[in-house]
Order: C-alpha cells, then structure tokens, then sequence
C-alpha cells in the first residue's frame, strides 16, 4: 500500500483515518492463533475525516452510520488480513458513496403505439372468429 487507500477514481482516503485494531482471531491457525493477534479490524470515523466533503460524509453516514468498520480473520497472517480488512473497509465505501444515475422517464414511440394496437385488434378479431354465429334471422 503506499499510504493511501483508493475509494473512487477522485476519492482516496489516508491510511492515517484509518483505525487498525489486532486481537486474537478464532479462525484458522490451530494453536498459533492462541498466541499470536492475527485478527485484524479496520474502522473508519467518517465526521472526523479531513478527506471527504460534507455531502460525501453525510451520504456515507445515511448509508453505513457514523463509523464504518470491516473485520478479517480470515487468514493466519496479520498482514494478509490487514490487507483484506482494508479491502472491505474500501468496497463498503465506495458503494456508499457511489450516486445512481438519475433515471430519465421514456415514452413509447408512436411505432411502438401502433404495433400495440395493431395487435389487439387481430387478436380480438381471432377470438371473434371462435365465437357461435348470433341468430339474427
């Protein structure tokens, strides 16, 4: 890592925001992991970045709350589950902070319009065609 973690193409937050915890892990390692802190926790304070924007902070916090954390103890080695600590901690907020598109409302064309009619009527006019001939003699 080079000090920075990359959450979108404009945004990269410092690893100094960030909060590495190390504990023991209950996963894999047998007896190593009852001796050595390979459990890694990442968390993030979002009102206390000096990276983020207000409008990004708030919308991190409507999404994930005030702290954002991401935990692995997935792996024996510490360094591996720092690694896929900070990966999580990365696609938790940068989905967060991910904006939608705004959707444009669309009309159907007037082809389109037409071919829907036109259909109706043939299948109206076929189910006609099945009906019992009326009396009118």
């Amino acid at each position: 890592m080079d000090g920075t973690l990359r959450l979108t193409s404009s945004v990269a937050l410092p690893l100094t925001e960030i909060e590495l915890r190390t504990s023991r892990s209950s996963g894999p390692g047998g007896q190593h992991a009852n001796v050595t802190a390979s459990r890694v926790e990442a968390i993030f304070d979002v009102r206390a970045s000096q990276t983020l924007t207000d409008a990004q902070k708030e919308r991190v916090i409507a999404k994930l709350g005030p702290r954002v954390t991401a935990v692995s103890q997935d792996a024996r080695s510490q360094l591996r589950n720092r690694e896929l600590a900070l990966e999580r901690l990365r696609e938790r907020l940068a989905a967060a902070l991910h904006v939608p598109r705004a959707r444009r409302p669309t009309k159907p064309s007037k082809g389109a319009k037409k071919r829907r009619l036109q259909a109706k009527k043939a299948q109206s006019e076929r189910k006609q065609a099945r009906r019992r001939p009326r009396h009118d003699d």
